[in-house]
């Protein structure tokens, strides 16, 4: 395995197309948490959640490298571009690695809450393919991004912050309702249907902050979605 190969296979496996979401997520909960903005403390935020999600992902794979093997052959772990040994390696570093920037955010308030993402995570990835109500799971795993950036970020779990935290919850679960059934949905099929929704997510977080904050911050949220668009034409992120 090349070097290249290697990184790439990384990227597949974390699903690093997707973090543009994550990290107007962040933004979104820092702007809305009632504190002065600060771009050093939300920038460390972001790399803490991203490599919560990563990890997230990687973990996925992990579970779920059973029924790759038969329906989705070409992912990292049944195509033989990472190791399971390789994987599990990669998901510890990534939860360490979330968990001790999130230790120098201003507040450590956010750890006991990043405890409950990652059981969160856990619950969803063992169980996912046996629990039809993992959906919500996966929505909680995304709200609770919100939470921490606020409680790191002021001390507190803020009313705009929950709200938009919220709306994004209830946005995933229908996400995901469409990424269980799409293949029953022929007209779906022939369009990256999930990777274009997951792309909206940043687009919601810049209307929210729009609506709470100020309108330029929709911006934002505009680039965040063509940043999640881009990067699914190298990594898909479904």
């Amino acid at each position: 395995m090349t070097r290249g190969a290697s990184l790439k296979a990384c990227l597949d496996l974390s699903r690093v197309s997707n973090l543009p979401t994550v990290w107007t997520n962040v933004l979104a909960g820092s702007l809305l948490s009632g504190a002065p903005f600060d771009l050093g403390v939300f920038l460390l935020l972001a790399t803490s959640l991203s490599c919560f999600y990563a990890g997230g992902m990687a973990m996925n794979d992990l579970c779920d490298r059973d029924y790759d093997r038969v329906n989705r052959p070409s992912r990292p772990i049944p195509s033989g571009r990472v190791s399971v040994r390789s994987c599990r390696y990669f998901i510890s570093l990534l939860f360490a690695a979330g968990f001790i920037l999130l230790a120098f955010a201003p507040y450590l308030e956010a750890v006991p809450v990043a405890l409950l993402l990652l059981a969160a995570i856990a619950a969803y990835n063992l169980r996912h393919k046996q629990n039809p109500l993992s959906v919500v799971l996966m929505a909680f795993c995304r709200f609770l991004i919100f939470i921490i950036a606020a409680v790191a970020i002021s001390g507190q779990v803020a009313a705009a912050a929950t709200v938009a935290g919220g709306v994004q919850f209830c946005y995933i679960i229908v996400v995901s309702l469409v990424a269980r059934y799409e293949a029953k949905w022929p007209v779906l099929s022939s369009f990256p249907v999930v990777p274009v929704l997951l792309a909206g997510v940043s687009l919601i977080d810049g209307i929210l902050l729009a609506v709470y904050a100020a309108p330029i911050w929709l911006t934002a949220g505009i680039a965040g979605t063509l940043a999640t668009l881009a990067g699914q034409w190298w990594v898909r992120g479904d």
